[in-house]
């Protein structure tokens, strides 16, 4: 069953798909193109705030495939058809409070990336203290993050690998 908090945005050409059950917020999207995809405005994608070749550069990195894309020549017209109007607007933020009040933390290490954890924690530093209370990260694995003990992506632009994916 389709996930009633699933979204689609279309430029015309292009139709982004975002599955927020699989988002981990690894700030991708709206780190590389704010244009399009900024959590603080409403609707939160932009699908007019860039060309749809850098859309679709960007929607490629996300992590998760939370963000998916496909051309609109190549989708079912009834597909094509569905829109949000009247659904709730769901966006980063409100996937976070929900998540929030979902109480223990969880831990899912992600094939090829990063150590994503959910719930209610806090992550401390070297001697106790405490770095932040958070309710979900993405740590990195591959030692290559330029802003440690988080991911930020750089797995994949350096191709790291899990050595049981070997």
């Amino acid at each position: 069953m389709e996930d009633p908090r699933n979204r689609q945005y279309s430029n015309g050409e292009i139709t982004v798909f975002w599955k927020p059950s699989k988002c981990i917020h690894a700030t991708t999207c709206f780190r590389e193109l704010l244009e399009v995809f900024n959590p603080g405005r409403r609707p939160w994608v932009n699908m007019q705030g860039a060309p749809t070749r850098k859309i679709i550069e960007v929607v490629n990195k996300c992590p998760t495939q939370a963000l998916e894309w496909k051309y609109n020549r190549d989708m079912d017209p009834e597909m094509l058809a569905v829109n949000d109007k009247g659904k709730e607007e769901v966006t980063p933020e409100t996937i976070k409070e929900e998540k929030k009040s979902k109480g223990n933390a969880r831990i899912n290490i992600m094939k090829n990336g990063p150590i994503v954890v959910e719930g209610n924690f806090e992550v401390t530093g070297t001697e106790g203290s405490k770095l932040k209370k958070m309710q979900m990260t993405s740590f990195c694995r591959c030692g290559g993050s330029n802003s440690m003990p988080y991911c930020d992506g750089t797995h994949r632009k350096i191709g790291f690998i899990d050595t049981d994916s070997q």
